[in-house]
């Protein structure tokens, strides 16, 4: 993993995505595969969430969320790239 160029991404995932388990689907996947952030349900029924992380491990968490869990029906995933901040330890859920 040397030498791997280290992201951030902003991302807003849309569609029946509250209630379905998708922020520990997402906690779940992204400590699986070494991404670091977090996720959170906002009041408009969207999921956002910050990753941090090598860009093909946050390119592959990105793509893996516009299917998201099984209980879930994803409808888009707005992307924002933001300047990296190694900034997390870990991938929390906030509230």
């Amino acid at each position: 993993m040397s030498g791997q160029e280290m992201v951030r991404a902003h991302i807003f995932i849309r569609g029946f995505v509250q209630g379905v388990g998708f922020r520990w689907w997402m906690q779940r996947t992204a400590r699986r595969i070494g991404v670091k952030g977090w996720v959170r349900n906002l009041p408009d029924g969207r999921v956002e969430a910050v990753l941090e992380g090598p860009r093909d491990r946050v390119v592959e968490l990105i793509k893996l969320a516009r299917r998201g869990p099984s209980s879930a029906w994803v409808e888009g995933v707005d992307v924002y790239w933001e300047p990296y901040r190694g900034e997390f330890d870990d991938f929390d859920i906030r509230y």
